[in-house]
Protein backbone atom coordinates (compact mmCIF):
# COMPACT_ATOMS: atom_id res chain seq x y z
CA UNK A 1 0.00 0.00 0.00
CA UNK A 2 1.56 3.50 -1.08
CA UNK A 3 2.33 5.73 1.79
CA UNK A 4 0.06 8.85 2.24
CA UNK A 5 1.01 12.10 3.85
CA UNK A 6 -1.74 13.61 6.22
CA UNK A 7 -1.97 16.46 8.45
CA UNK A 8 -2.17 16.25 12.16
CA UNK A 9 -4.02 18.63 13.49
CA UNK A 10 -3.08 18.67 16.90
CA UNK A 11 -0.06 20.32 16.12
CA UNK A 12 0.45 20.75 12.01
CA UNK A 13 2.96 18.83 11.67
CA UNK A 14 3.21 16.39 8.75
CA UNK A 15 3.14 12.76 8.74
CA UNK A 16 4.76 10.24 6.37
CA UNK A 17 4.27 6.39 6.84
CA UNK A 18 4.15 3.50 5.29
CA UNK A 19 2.62 -0.10 6.41
CA UNK A 20 1.55 -1.33 8.86
CA UNK A 21 -1.93 -0.89 9.92
CA UNK A 22 -3.12 -0.56 13.58
CA UNK A 23 -5.62 -2.90 14.45
CA UNK A 24 -9.01 -1.70 16.58
CA UNK A 25 -11.69 -2.11 18.40
CA UNK A 26 -15.16 -1.51 17.68
CA UNK A 27 -17.62 0.14 20.63
CA UNK A 28 -21.17 0.20 19.70
CA UNK A 29 -24.84 0.24 21.09
CA UNK A 30 -27.59 -1.23 18.72
CA UNK A 31 -31.05 -2.59 19.16
CA UNK A 32 -31.55 -6.42 17.89
CA UNK A 33 -32.17 -5.16 14.52
CA UNK A 34 -29.23 -3.61 14.58
CA UNK A 35 -30.40 -0.10 15.10
CA UNK A 36 -27.89 2.52 15.85
CA UNK A 37 -29.38 5.88 15.56
CA UNK A 38 -32.58 8.06 14.60
CA UNK A 39 -32.28 11.11 12.86
CA UNK A 40 -28.48 11.52 13.72
CA UNK A 41 -29.00 11.00 17.23
CA UNK A 42 -29.02 8.32 19.68
CA UNK A 43 -32.87 7.32 20.05
CA UNK A 44 -32.56 6.45 23.70
CA UNK A 45 -30.81 7.40 27.32
CA UNK A 46 -28.59 5.20 28.96
CA UNK A 47 -26.40 6.54 31.45
CA UNK A 48 -25.03 2.91 32.05
CA UNK A 49 -24.00 2.91 28.43
CA UNK A 50 -22.06 6.04 28.56
CA UNK A 51 -20.72 4.51 31.38
CA UNK A 52 -19.65 1.67 29.53
CA UNK A 53 -18.14 3.41 27.14
CA UNK A 54 -16.39 5.91 28.57
CA UNK A 55 -14.94 2.75 30.34
CA UNK A 56 -13.49 0.82 27.83
CA UNK A 57 -12.58 3.65 25.81
CA UNK A 58 -9.89 5.47 28.45
CA UNK A 59 -8.81 2.91 30.56
CA UNK A 60 -4.91 1.29 29.92
CA UNK A 61 -2.77 -0.72 31.25
CA UNK A 62 -0.11 1.76 30.60
CA UNK A 63 -0.59 5.11 32.83
CA UNK A 64 1.79 6.77 30.53
CA UNK A 65 -0.78 6.20 27.13
CA UNK A 66 -4.15 6.85 26.09
CA UNK A 67 -5.90 5.45 23.74
CA UNK A 68 -7.24 6.79 20.26
CA UNK A 69 -10.91 6.88 19.38
CA UNK A 70 -11.90 6.95 15.36
CA UNK A 71 -15.09 8.86 14.38
CA UNK A 72 -16.72 10.10 11.46
CA UNK A 73 -17.48 13.88 11.13
CA UNK A 74 -21.36 13.51 11.54
CA UNK A 75 -20.20 11.76 14.73
CA UNK A 76 -17.92 14.61 15.53
CA UNK A 77 -20.57 17.24 15.05
CA UNK A 78 -23.09 15.19 17.33
CA UNK A 79 -20.73 15.52 20.02
CA UNK A 80 -21.98 18.61 22.33
CA UNK A 81 -19.24 21.22 21.58
CA UNK A 82 -18.78 21.76 25.21
CA UNK A 83 -17.85 17.88 24.88
CA UNK A 84 -15.37 18.26 22.02
CA UNK A 85 -12.98 16.58 22.08
CA UNK A 86 -13.33 13.91 24.10
CA UNK A 87 -11.44 13.68 26.57
CA UNK A 88 -8.42 11.45 27.47
CA UNK A 89 -8.32 10.08 24.03
CA UNK A 90 -6.82 10.97 21.31
CA UNK A 91 -9.75 11.88 18.51
CA UNK A 92 -9.35 11.16 15.62
CA UNK A 93 -12.11 12.20 12.53
CA UNK A 94 -12.12 11.04 9.58
CA UNK A 95 -13.81 13.48 6.80
CA UNK A 96 -13.21 14.00 2.38
CA UNK A 97 -14.52 17.53 2.80
CA UNK A 98 -11.92 20.05 2.33
CA UNK A 99 -13.40 22.52 3.73
CA UNK A 100 -13.96 20.92 7.39
CA UNK A 101 -11.02 22.49 9.97
CA UNK A 102 -10.74 21.74 13.38
CA UNK A 103 -8.07 23.78 13.54
CA UNK A 104 -5.61 23.23 16.38
CA UNK A 105 -7.87 22.00 18.31
CA UNK A 106 -5.56 19.58 20.99
CA UNK A 107 -6.06 15.77 20.78
CA UNK A 108 -7.68 15.71 17.67
CA UNK A 109 -6.46 14.54 14.05
CA UNK A 110 -8.19 14.55 10.85
CA UNK A 111 -7.74 11.50 8.53
CA UNK A 112 -9.35 11.08 4.76
CA UNK A 113 -10.38 7.69 5.31
CA UNK A 114 -9.69 4.46 8.00
CA UNK A 115 -6.93 3.16 6.05
CA UNK A 116 -4.87 6.46 6.40
CA UNK A 117 -5.86 6.37 10.12
CA UNK A 118 -4.91 2.90 11.27
CA UNK A 119 -1.69 3.40 9.17
CA UNK A 120 -0.94 7.20 10.75
CA UNK A 121 -1.47 5.62 13.87
CA UNK A 122 0.66 2.88 13.63
CA UNK A 123 3.35 5.36 12.73
CA UNK A 124 5.79 7.49 15.07
CA UNK A 125 4.91 8.89 17.74
CA UNK A 126 1.71 7.52 17.88
CA UNK A 127 2.43 3.78 18.13
CA UNK A 128 4.48 4.60 21.69
CA UNK A 129 2.25 6.80 22.79
CA UNK A 130 -1.54 4.72 21.46
CA UNK A 131 -2.26 1.73 23.55
CA UNK A 132 -5.47 0.45 21.88
CA UNK A 133 -8.01 2.42 19.11
CA UNK A 134 -11.78 2.10 19.15
CA UNK A 135 -13.77 2.81 16.46
CA UNK A 136 -17.22 4.48 17.55
CA UNK A 137 -18.76 5.95 14.51
CA UNK A 138 -21.26 6.23 12.80
CA UNK A 139 -23.44 3.98 10.63
CA UNK A 140 -21.22 4.37 7.18
CA UNK A 141 -17.41 3.45 9.52
CA UNK A 142 -19.26 1.19 11.14
CA UNK A 143 -20.75 -0.68 8.33
CA UNK A 144 -17.23 -0.73 6.77
CA UNK A 145 -15.08 -1.77 10.08
CA UNK A 146 -17.22 -4.00 12.33
CA UNK A 147 -16.83 -7.72 10.62
CA UNK A 148 -13.32 -6.48 9.08
CA UNK A 149 -10.11 -8.14 8.98
CA UNK A 150 -8.70 -5.90 11.57
CA UNK A 151 -11.23 -5.47 13.91
CA UNK A 152 -10.02 -7.32 16.86
CA UNK A 153 -13.52 -7.06 19.38
CA UNK A 154 -16.86 -5.53 19.36
CA UNK A 155 -17.66 -3.94 22.50
CA UNK A 156 -21.78 -3.90 21.99
CA UNK A 157 -24.24 -2.07 24.12
CA UNK A 158 -27.31 -4.79 23.44
CA UNK A 159 -30.71 -2.44 23.45
CA UNK A 160 -33.81 -5.20 24.06
CA UNK A 161 -36.42 -3.14 23.96
CA UNK A 162 -37.82 -2.71 20.36
CA UNK A 163 -36.65 1.59 19.60
CA UNK A 164 -37.36 2.64 16.04
CA UNK A 165 -34.58 3.53 14.03
CA UNK A 166 -33.15 4.95 10.96
CA UNK A 167 -29.42 3.98 10.85
CA UNK A 168 -28.55 0.47 10.49
CA UNK A 169 -25.42 -2.01 10.74
CA UNK A 170 -24.61 -5.59 9.88
CA UNK A 171 -24.71 -8.02 12.35
CA UNK A 172 -21.72 -9.70 14.09
CA UNK A 173 -20.49 -12.24 12.03
CA UNK A 174 -20.49 -14.78 14.72
CA UNK A 175 -18.14 -17.33 12.59
CA UNK A 176 -15.38 -14.79 13.15
CA UNK A 177 -16.40 -13.70 16.60
CA UNK A 178 -17.10 -15.24 20.05
CA UNK A 179 -18.87 -13.98 23.09
CA UNK A 180 -16.01 -13.15 25.63
CA UNK A 181 -17.88 -11.50 28.45
CA UNK A 182 -21.99 -10.71 28.60
CA UNK A 183 -23.36 -8.88 31.20
CA UNK A 184 -26.39 -9.91 33.03
CA UNK A 185 -29.60 -7.45 31.55
CA UNK A 186 -30.37 -4.81 32.86
CA UNK A 187 -33.41 -2.21 33.16
CA UNK A 188 -32.85 1.94 32.62
CA UNK A 189 -35.83 4.31 31.76
CA UNK A 190 -37.41 1.24 30.80
CA UNK A 191 -35.42 0.21 28.50
CA UNK A 192 -34.28 -3.49 29.05
CA UNK A 193 -30.26 -3.65 27.70
CA UNK A 194 -26.98 -5.71 28.28
CA UNK A 195 -23.07 -5.32 27.97
CA UNK A 196 -20.96 -7.63 25.58
CA UNK A 197 -17.82 -8.21 24.51
CA UNK A 198 -17.02 -10.21 21.44
CA UNK A 199 -13.26 -11.43 20.22
CA UNK A 200 -12.09 -12.48 17.06
CA UNK A 201 -11.06 -16.33 17.13
CA UNK A 202 -7.58 -16.07 17.94
CA UNK A 203 -5.16 -18.65 19.33
CA UNK A 204 -2.53 -16.23 20.99
CA UNK A 205 -5.25 -14.95 22.82
CA UNK A 206 -6.82 -12.21 24.58
CA UNK A 207 -4.31 -9.14 25.08
CA UNK A 208 -6.42 -6.66 26.60
CA UNK A 209 -6.72 -6.68 30.36
CA UNK A 210 -10.24 -4.94 30.47
CA UNK A 211 -11.45 -7.77 28.13
CA UNK A 212 -9.36 -10.45 29.78
CA UNK A 213 -10.54 -9.70 33.23
CA UNK A 214 -14.02 -10.09 32.80
CA UNK A 215 -14.36 -13.82 31.25
CA UNK A 216 -16.62 -15.92 33.57
CA UNK A 217 -13.95 -18.45 34.04
CA UNK A 218 -12.00 -16.23 36.33
CA UNK A 219 -15.55 -16.86 38.93
CA UNK A 220 -13.78 -21.02 38.80
CA UNK A 221 -10.45 -19.63 38.62
CA UNK A 222 -10.86 -16.94 41.72
CA UNK A 223 -12.70 -19.28 43.96
CA UNK A 224 -9.52 -21.97 43.20
CA UNK A 225 -6.77 -19.61 44.00
CA UNK A 226 -8.70 -17.87 47.30
CA UNK A 227 -9.42 -21.95 48.52
CA UNK A 228 -5.71 -22.58 48.35
CA UNK A 229 -4.64 -19.62 49.91
CA UNK A 230 -7.22 -18.93 52.58
CA UNK A 231 -8.63 -22.20 53.43
CA UNK A 232 -9.40 -23.85 55.88
CA UNK A 233 -7.35 -27.65 56.79
CA UNK A 234 -9.57 -30.54 56.84
CA UNK A 235 -9.46 -33.85 57.05
CA UNK A 236 -12.34 -36.11 55.02
CA UNK A 237 -13.19 -39.85 54.19
CA UNK A 238 -10.80 -40.57 51.64
CA UNK A 239 -7.93 -39.66 53.99
CA UNK A 240 -6.39 -37.42 51.50
CA UNK A 241 -7.00 -34.28 53.25
CA UNK A 242 -8.57 -30.94 51.76
CA UNK A 243 -8.58 -27.06 51.58
CA UNK A 244 -12.22 -25.75 52.47
CA UNK A 245 -14.12 -22.88 52.41
CA UNK A 246 -17.93 -22.83 52.99
CA UNK A 247 -20.94 -21.29 51.47
CA UNK A 248 -19.31 -20.27 47.68
CA UNK A 249 -21.26 -19.05 44.67
CA UNK A 250 -20.49 -18.76 41.14
CA UNK A 251 -23.58 -16.78 38.66
CA UNK A 252 -22.14 -17.54 34.97
CA UNK A 253 -24.61 -16.24 31.88
CA UNK A 254 -25.89 -18.88 29.44
CA UNK A 255 -27.87 -16.06 27.25
CA UNK A 256 -24.44 -15.41 24.96
CA UNK A 257 -22.22 -18.91 25.47
CA UNK A 258 -21.43 -22.00 27.11
CA UNK A 259 -19.42 -22.53 30.45
CA UNK A 260 -17.18 -25.44 29.37
CA UNK A 261 -14.31 -24.46 31.41
CA UNK A 262 -11.46 -23.71 28.93
CA UNK A 263 -8.37 -23.74 31.19
CA UNK A 264 -8.38 -27.48 31.54
CA UNK A 265 -10.55 -30.53 29.41
CA UNK A 266 -13.77 -30.90 29.94
CA UNK A 267 -15.36 -34.45 29.34
CA UNK A 268 -17.78 -33.16 27.19
CA UNK A 269 -18.88 -36.30 25.76
CA UNK A 270 -18.94 -37.46 29.58
CA UNK A 271 -21.15 -34.64 30.84
CA UNK A 272 -23.68 -35.29 27.99
CA UNK A 273 -23.67 -38.37 28.30
CA UNK A 274 -24.24 -38.43 32.11
CA UNK A 275 -26.75 -36.48 31.95
CA UNK A 276 -29.02 -38.36 29.27
CA UNK A 277 -28.49 -40.85 32.23
CA UNK A 278 -29.43 -38.93 34.56
CA UNK A 279 -33.17 -37.76 32.73
CA UNK A 280 -33.69 -41.71 31.44
CA UNK A 281 -34.01 -42.69 35.32
CA UNK A 282 -31.05 -45.24 34.83
CA UNK A 283 -28.90 -46.52 38.04
CA UNK A 284 -26.97 -48.90 35.95
CA UNK A 285 -23.30 -47.93 35.22
CA UNK A 286 -23.24 -50.48 32.61
CA UNK A 287 -25.32 -48.29 30.27
CA UNK A 288 -22.56 -45.88 30.53
CA UNK A 289 -19.82 -48.26 30.46
CA UNK A 290 -21.13 -49.78 27.12
CA UNK A 291 -20.86 -46.03 25.49
CA UNK A 292 -17.25 -46.04 26.87
CA UNK A 293 -18.33 -43.32 30.04
CA UNK A 294 -16.57 -44.82 33.14
CA UNK A 295 -16.75 -42.15 35.44
CA UNK A 296 -18.83 -44.36 37.97
CA UNK A 297 -17.04 -47.35 37.50
CA UNK A 298 -15.28 -46.95 40.84
CA UNK A 299 -18.66 -46.87 43.02
CA UNK A 300 -19.79 -49.89 41.14
CA UNK A 301 -17.14 -52.16 41.26
CA UNK A 302 -17.75 -55.14 43.50
CA UNK A 303 -15.02 -54.03 45.57
CA UNK A 304 -16.41 -50.93 46.57
CA UNK A 305 -20.01 -52.13 46.59
CA UNK A 306 -18.98 -54.91 49.25
CA UNK A 307 -17.26 -52.22 51.50
CA UNK A 308 -20.04 -50.45 51.90
CA UNK A 309 -22.33 -52.99 53.08
CA UNK A 310 -23.84 -53.55 49.73
CA UNK A 311 -22.49 -57.14 49.08
CA UNK A 312 -25.98 -58.87 47.50
CA UNK A 313 -25.86 -55.77 45.36
CA UNK A 314 -25.00 -56.75 41.45
CA UNK A 315 -21.81 -55.22 40.28
CA UNK A 316 -22.62 -52.29 37.69
CA UNK A 317 -25.92 -51.35 40.36
CA UNK A 318 -25.39 -48.21 42.16
CA UNK A 319 -28.95 -47.91 44.03
CA UNK A 320 -31.42 -45.27 43.70
CA UNK A 321 -28.75 -41.95 42.90
CA UNK A 322 -29.72 -39.33 40.79
CA UNK A 323 -32.08 -40.26 38.06
CA UNK A 324 -34.10 -42.24 40.01
CA UNK A 325 -34.36 -40.03 42.66
CA UNK A 326 -35.41 -37.35 39.25
CA UNK A 327 -38.14 -39.89 37.71
CA UNK A 328 -39.12 -41.82 40.40
CA UNK A 329 -39.27 -39.94 43.97
CA UNK A 330 -39.99 -41.88 46.64
CA UNK A 331 -40.55 -45.65 44.52
CA UNK A 332 -39.32 -48.57 46.80
CA UNK A 333 -35.88 -49.36 44.63
CA UNK A 334 -35.03 -53.24 44.07
CA UNK A 335 -32.46 -52.86 41.36
CA UNK A 336 -31.28 -51.69 37.91
CA UNK A 337 -33.31 -54.17 35.79
CA UNK A 338 -36.70 -53.60 37.31
CA UNK A 339 -39.51 -51.52 35.40
CA UNK A 340 -40.02 -48.25 37.51
CA UNK A 341 -42.60 -46.88 34.72
CA UNK A 342 -45.75 -45.30 36.83
CA UNK A 343 -43.67 -45.48 40.09
CA UNK A 344 -43.26 -42.47 42.74
CA UNK A 345 -43.39 -39.07 41.62
CA UNK A 346 -41.97 -37.94 38.18
CA UNK A 347 -39.74 -34.86 39.77
CA UNK A 348 -38.04 -33.71 36.28
CA UNK A 349 -41.53 -33.68 34.27
CA UNK A 350 -43.10 -31.67 37.28
CA UNK A 351 -40.63 -29.34 36.83
CA UNK A 352 -41.20 -29.09 33.00
CA UNK A 353 -44.79 -28.88 33.64
CA UNK A 354 -44.85 -25.69 35.99
CA UNK A 355 -42.33 -23.91 33.80
CA UNK A 356 -45.07 -24.10 30.80
CA UNK A 357 -47.94 -23.86 32.67
CA UNK A 358 -47.60 -21.98 36.16
CA UNK A 359 -43.99 -20.15 35.80
CA UNK A 360 -44.30 -17.58 38.59
CA UNK A 361 -44.68 -20.55 40.81
CA UNK A 362 -41.75 -20.47 44.01
CA UNK A 363 -41.80 -24.40 43.62
CA UNK A 364 -40.11 -25.83 40.76
CA UNK A 365 -37.84 -27.85 42.46
CA UNK A 366 -35.63 -30.87 41.37
CA UNK A 367 -34.13 -32.55 44.43
CA UNK A 368 -31.53 -36.03 44.77
CA UNK A 369 -31.62 -35.94 48.06
CA UNK A 370 -33.89 -38.54 49.99
CA UNK A 371 -32.80 -39.44 53.35
CA UNK A 372 -34.95 -42.66 53.48
CA UNK A 373 -32.95 -44.59 50.16
CA UNK A 374 -29.38 -42.88 51.00
CA UNK A 375 -27.65 -45.84 52.69
CA UNK A 376 -29.11 -48.13 49.40
CA UNK A 377 -27.39 -45.47 47.19
CA UNK A 378 -23.52 -46.59 46.49
CA UNK A 379 -22.85 -42.74 46.79
CA UNK A 380 -25.01 -40.18 48.30
CA UNK A 381 -26.28 -37.24 45.74
CA UNK A 382 -23.40 -34.36 45.84
CA UNK A 383 -25.20 -31.78 43.56
CA UNK A 384 -28.23 -32.31 45.40
CA UNK A 385 -30.87 -29.89 44.83
CA UNK A 386 -32.08 -26.88 42.22
CA UNK A 387 -34.80 -24.77 41.58
CA UNK A 388 -35.73 -22.79 38.44
CA UNK A 389 -36.98 -19.60 38.02
CA UNK A 390 -39.24 -18.31 35.04
CA UNK A 391 -38.70 -14.41 33.72
CA UNK A 392 -39.41 -12.46 31.24
CA UNK A 393 -39.17 -15.54 28.64
CA UNK A 394 -35.84 -16.52 30.36
CA UNK A 395 -35.26 -19.58 32.53
CA UNK A 396 -32.74 -19.74 35.19
CA UNK A 397 -31.41 -22.54 37.08
CA UNK A 398 -30.12 -22.30 41.01
CA UNK A 399 -27.70 -25.67 41.98
CA UNK A 400 -27.00 -26.16 45.53
CA UNK A 401 -23.69 -28.67 45.84
CA UNK A 402 -22.83 -30.13 49.42
CA UNK A 403 -19.65 -31.15 48.37
CA UNK A 404 -17.78 -29.65 45.55
CA UNK A 405 -14.33 -30.90 44.43
CA UNK A 406 -13.21 -28.30 43.03
CA UNK A 407 -10.07 -29.93 41.01
CA UNK A 408 -12.06 -32.22 39.43
CA UNK A 409 -16.03 -32.45 39.71
CA UNK A 410 -16.53 -28.86 40.06
CA UNK A 411 -16.13 -27.78 36.23
CA UNK A 412 -17.99 -31.35 35.27
CA UNK A 413 -20.98 -30.40 37.49
CA UNK A 414 -21.04 -26.66 35.80
CA UNK A 415 -21.27 -27.98 32.61
CA UNK A 416 -23.67 -30.55 33.41
CA UNK A 417 -26.57 -27.61 35.60
CA UNK A 418 -25.69 -25.70 32.77
CA UNK A 419 -26.86 -27.84 29.89
CA UNK A 420 -29.45 -28.79 32.01
CA UNK A 421 -31.01 -25.67 32.21
CA UNK A 422 -30.24 -25.36 28.44
CA UNK A 423 -32.22 -29.05 27.63
CA UNK A 424 -34.97 -27.50 29.88
CA UNK A 425 -35.56 -23.80 28.53
CA UNK A 426 -35.20 -25.60 24.88
CA UNK A 427 -38.63 -27.97 25.34
CA UNK A 428 -39.96 -25.14 27.41
CA UNK A 429 -39.69 -22.60 24.44
CA UNK A 430 -37.60 -20.17 26.81
CA UNK A 431 -34.50 -18.43 26.67
CA UNK A 432 -31.21 -19.97 29.07
CA UNK A 433 -30.27 -17.05 31.20
CA UNK A 434 -28.25 -17.35 34.93
CA UNK A 435 -26.88 -20.53 36.18
CA UNK A 436 -26.28 -20.16 39.92
CA UNK A 437 -23.75 -22.50 41.52
CA UNK A 438 -23.80 -22.64 44.99
CA UNK A 439 -21.43 -24.79 47.15
CA UNK A 440 -21.34 -25.82 50.63
CA UNK A 441 -18.19 -27.35 51.47
CA UNK A 442 -15.63 -26.04 48.83
CA UNK A 443 -12.55 -28.17 48.71
CA UNK A 444 -9.56 -28.72 46.55
CA UNK A 445 -7.61 -31.99 47.82
CA UNK A 446 -4.20 -31.67 49.03
CA UNK A 447 -3.26 -33.85 45.84
CA UNK A 448 -4.79 -31.50 43.44
CA UNK A 449 -3.01 -27.96 44.61
CA UNK A 450 0.20 -28.44 42.69
CA UNK A 451 -2.28 -29.33 39.01
CA UNK A 452 -4.59 -26.15 40.11
CA UNK A 453 -1.50 -23.58 40.46
CA UNK A 454 -0.06 -24.90 37.19
CA UNK A 455 -4.20 -24.42 35.90
CA UNK A 456 -4.22 -21.11 37.56
CA UNK A 457 -1.42 -19.81 35.23
CA UNK A 458 -3.43 -20.49 32.18
CA UNK A 459 -4.89 -18.11 30.11
CA UNK A 460 -8.93 -18.28 29.13
CA UNK A 461 -10.36 -18.78 25.58
CA UNK A 462 -14.04 -17.74 24.79
CA UNK A 463 -15.98 -20.05 25.96
CA UNK A 464 -18.16 -22.07 23.28
CA UNK A 465 -21.71 -21.33 21.80
CA UNK A 466 -24.20 -24.33 22.47
CA UNK A 467 -26.45 -25.21 19.39
CA UNK A 468 -29.24 -27.64 20.44
CA UNK A 469 -31.19 -29.63 17.97
CA UNK A 470 -34.09 -27.34 17.33
CA UNK A 471 -36.67 -30.49 16.20
CA UNK A 472 -35.98 -31.83 19.87
CA UNK A 473 -39.18 -30.85 22.31
CA UNK A 474 -39.28 -33.48 23.66
CA UNK A 475 -37.01 -34.10 27.35
CA UNK A 476 -36.59 -38.04 26.64
CA UNK A 477 -35.86 -37.36 23.23
CA UNK A 478 -32.54 -36.30 23.21
CA UNK A 479 -29.65 -37.86 21.99
CA UNK A 480 -25.38 -36.54 22.01
CA UNK A 481 -25.80 -35.59 18.33
CA UNK A 482 -28.62 -33.44 19.29
CA UNK A 483 -25.55 -30.88 20.97
CA UNK A 484 -23.24 -28.82 18.92
CA UNK A 485 -22.22 -25.65 18.31
CA UNK A 486 -19.52 -23.26 17.95
CA UNK A 487 -15.98 -22.23 19.66
CA UNK A 488 -14.90 -25.27 20.62
CA UNK A 489 -13.50 -28.32 19.41
CA UNK A 490 -15.37 -30.64 22.11
CA UNK A 491 -19.12 -29.63 20.37
CA UNK A 492 -17.64 -30.94 16.73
Amino acid sequence: MASETLVGACNGSVCTHPDPQRSYQVVVAATRAMGIGKDGKLPWRLPSDLKFFKEITMTTSDPVKKNAIIMGRKTWESIPLEHRPLTGRLNVVLTRSGSFDIATAENVLMCGSMISALELLASSPYCLSIERVFVIGGGEILRESLNAPGCDAIHITEIETDIDCDTFIPSINTSEFQPWYSSFPQLENGIRHSFTTYVRVKSSGIEDPKIFEKHQEFLYLKLVEDIISNGALKGDRTGTGTLSKFGCQMRFNLRKSFPLLTTKKVFWRGVVEELLWFISGSTSAKVLQDKGIHIWDGNASRTYLDSIGLVDREEGDLGPVYGFQWRHFGAKYTNMHADYSGQGFDQLQDVIDKIKNNPDDRRILLSAWNPSDLKQMALPPCHMFAQFYVNQGELSCQMYQRSADMGLGVPFNIASYALLTCMIAHVCDLVPADFVHVLGDAHVYSTHVRPLQDQLQKLPKPFPVLKINSEKKDIDGFYRSDFGGNGCRVFM
